[in-house]
């Protein structure tokens, strides 16, 4: 069975997630495990559980070729992507599919968890 990710995200990226102008999601790490799903933590100062996004693929490349594959619908600038990845040679992106957005958003209590995670967590 796939897993889930909770993931803490700005509000500006989920803004950009929610509305289709971003449909990957950059990453330094990727989850070992097969998932299908992110759930979306926004971060300060919404600092609620608004949504989950289905995960197409996983993109693990080379950071420049990364960039030419998903600039077109990256929601975010070069100079944001090569600062977010300096002196990284692998890039990881989730390619994004559907997203559910939440009707209540849920409290990371809601999950049993106390804190949001700084990179990742799985659900």
């Amino acid at each position: 069975m796939k897993k889930k990710i909770l993931i803490s995200i700005n509000p500006v990226h989920v803004e950009n997630i929610l509305n289709g102008t971003k449909k990957y999601e950059y990453r330094k790490v990727a989850a070992k495990q097969d998932i299908s799903s992110i759930i979306i933590y926004e971060t300060t100062p919404i600092k609620m559980i608004v949504a989950e996004v289905e995960i197409v693929d996983v993109l693990m490349l080379p950071c420049e070729e990364l960039w030419e594959k998903t600039k077109d619908q990256s929601g975010i600038s070069k100079e944001f992507f090569d600062k977010y990845f300096h002196n990284r040679k692998i890039a990881y992106a989730y390619k994004l599919g559907n997203v559910k957005v939440y009707d209540n958003p849920k409290t990371l209590m809601d999950y049993g968890i106390k804190t949001a995670p700084q990179s990742f967590m799985y659900i």
